[in-house]
């Protein structure tokens, strides 16, 4: 009805003007008339539309409405959709009826529950200094590999700064270098870190946080307080959560390209720093004026680094090969069948002897491949066994010049040619030694200790131009002259 027509009525009635007589002015019937004139409250009403009838679900809806109570105390991402609810009323129940009709059943009761105070995402009040920790999944390109990598994410909620690292895994080890490097890109450490249980630093099960080694070591060397949140709650750290997807979107799309894990995280840094100065913090102020209040509640930090390092001890088989983590590492034959303590770093392992004698330090390698080794701690079992080095893994990290002018010499000139390799690995590193004892045997000499370590050093130290540039003759002479002064 017109709303014209109503008032019309209603004015009509109140001048005393007979009901038959407005019916026939109006020309609408005598009920309409006595309808809206009798009518107390003309109050506008929500245009509400009419509930829809269900045949077809007659006599199942308790049994729905059963499964999604039911659905509350599960995961989010273990609860029933309504295509899951569809299939099961037809296995279980013999439902007819058509999925549109279950759908609509599903949203009206959710839609109808979400009102209530059940669920719902209650806004937070961060204290300053506080810190939140989350990880992403991203891909990027490392020296050309395509890589599955983590994110690790850590905010300020009341500034807005918003900081991350990538790692190649989630081992508390990665995670506490990780988080070492933002604090020192924010020049101090939170007083309270909030994380969930799906990190590495650790969980609560009914109440009682159980915390890995490595991060309670971690939170003691840094002073700060840690509290854990549920996963499946946002909400409850859900400045991070929105990082997260903020800095993949911003900084890692399309996927990246980089030499190196060192190169993608210095582009992070820099990333971070510029998304954080064009952005605001909650009460509108720009975020890099806001830390101020942030870094006043926060922590100094100590004056030592932390060493994210997590030992674990291992037994090295016949061939001198130990396990950690899921992957073998080459301590070297000379260690068969020893005890061994492994350092499992972000990236590297070292591999400790006895009482802290080092044996070797290795890249850290995550995922399946072969072992992981550094042909210098091969070395010392061939100066011992000068003949095995025919069939010797070392051949094929050493340049073939260097390998052929080793066969042709006796058990003795092996062993010494070994030697000079190993000494001088120690301290310039297996490439240069190498080259350096190439140099040595293409003057038609037999390598020794004293050549190859100054002409290693000199390699290392000026690169590849110092060892393609480098006159032999000069160290010879050089050599024989101190020898012959007695020097």
């Amino acid at each position: 009805m017109p709303l014209d027509v109503r008032n019309d009525i209603r004015s009509m009635d109140a001048d005393g003007v007979p009901r038959a007589e407005i019916a026939k002015r109006l020309r609408v019937s005598r009920n309409t008339v006595a309808k809206y004139a009798d009518m107390e409250d003309m109050s506008p009403e929500p245009p509400l539309p009419e509930r829809r009838r269900r045949p077809a679900l007659e006599g199942h809806e308790t049994w729905v409405e059963s499964v999604l109570e039911a659905d509350l105390g599960a995961p989010r991402k273990q609860r029933h959709t309504a295509k899951r609810v569809f299939d099961r009323l037809v296995d279980e129940r013999g439902y007819e009826g058509s999925y549109s009709t279950v759908r609509r059943f599903v949203l009206d009761w959710r839609q109808a529950r979400s009102a209530g105070g059940g669920e719902g995402y209650l806004e937070l009040e961060w204290p300053a200094g506080t810190c939140q920790a989350d990880y992403g999944n991203f891909r990027a390109v490392i020296a050309g590999e395509e890589l599955d990598l983590k994110l690790l994410t850590a905010t300020l909620p009341r500034s807005n700064d918003r900081q991350c690292v990538a790692a190649r895994s989630q081992a508390s080890e990665c995670m506490c270098a990780g988080l070492a490097e933002i604090f020192g890109r924010w020049g101090r450490a939170p007083r309270v870190m909030v994380l969930d249980n799906a990190t590495e630093a650790g969980r609560m099960v009914r109440g009682e946080v159980t915390e890995s080694r490595l991060f309670s070591q971690f939170r003691a060397h840094y002073r700060f307080e840690a509290r854990y949140c549920n996963p499946y709650s946002g909400n409850e750290k859900g400045s991070v959560e929105n990082a997260v997807g903020f800095l993949r979107r911003n900084l890692l799309a399309p996927v990246p390209s980089f030499g190196s894990m060192e190169e993608l995280n210095r582009h992070l840094a820099a990333g971070c720093a510029g998304l954080n100065a064009a952005s605001r913090a909650r009460d509108g102020r720009p975020t890099p004026e806001a830390p101020a209040d942030d870094l006043a509640e926060m922590r100094a930090l100590p004056g030592v680094p932390f060493d994210a390092v997590r030992w674990v001890p291992a037994k090295a088989d016949k061939r001198g090969y130990v396990t950690a983590a899921g992957r073998e590492y080459v301590a070297g034959p000379a260690w068969h069948d020893r005890r061994l303590l492994v350092g499992l770093r972000a990236g590297t392992v070292e591999i400790l002897a006895d009482r802290g004698r080092r044996v070797a330090v290795l890249p850290r390698a995550f995922g399946e491949g072969p072992a992981v080794r550094n042909p210098a701690s091969l070395v010392p079992a061939l100066v011992a066994r000068p003949r095995a080095f025919g069939e010797s893994t070392i051949r094929r990290d050493m340049p073939a010049g260097l390998v052929d002018g080793i066969d042709r010499m006796d058990a003795a000139g092996r062993r010494r040619a070994l030697r000079a390799i190993g000494r001088a690995s120690g301290a310039s590193g297996f490439a240069a030694a190498c080259e350096a004892a190439l140099r040595v045997v293409e003057g038609g000499r037999v390598p020794d200790d004293a050549t190859v370590d100054v002409l290693a050093g000199r390699i290392a130290a000026g690169g590849a131009a110092a060892a393609g540039g480098a006159d032999l003759a000069v160290y010879d002479g050089f050599l024989k002259g101190a020898v012959a002064d007695g020097r």
